[in-house]
């Protein structure tokens, strides 16, 4: 008896394996008709989704959405800070402005592209005070 379970599972395994990527199919097609049923018959949002991101909002060519990188006034104040405290690191400058760091990981690095600040060690220096 245990023969004859051991190769009705081994056949049921290989059958499922057999079947698997039709599944797989299936279940993808079927979510594509669902998204299909849910686009509304207006085509009026589509184009605009495009073409905002084809165009460049911020005039650098960069094709990056929305302000200017350092040109909201946590940047600045993070700027500010940095020029009169040169060395002055992430965690200080979180406590200073009163915010958490994750923030400021994130706007250093793109005043350093910039050109604004340069970091030495863990500290940051703004780049007219070099």
């Amino acid at each position: 008896m245990p023969d004859f379970l051991d190769e009705k599972r081994r056949e049921i395994r290989a059958r499922m394996q057999e079947l698997k990527p039709l599944v797989d199919e299936y279940q993808r097609l079927e979510a594509a008709v669902q998204a299909l049923d849910g686009v509304n018959t207006s085509t009026s949002a589509t184009p605009t989704r495009r073409s905002r991101s084809t165009s460049t909002r911020s005039g650098s060519g960069s094709g990056r959405r929305g302000r200017p990188r350092g040109s909201g006034t946590r940047g600045k104040q993070a700027l500010d800070l940095v020029r009169s405290n040169p060395g002055i690191t992430i965690p200080e400058l979180a406590t200073k402005m009163g915010i958490k760091q994750n923030y400021l990981y994130r706007v250093l690095p793109g005043l350093q592209k910039d050109g604004m600040v340069r970091k030495e060690g863990k500290g940051w220096h703004a780049r007219d005070a070099a």
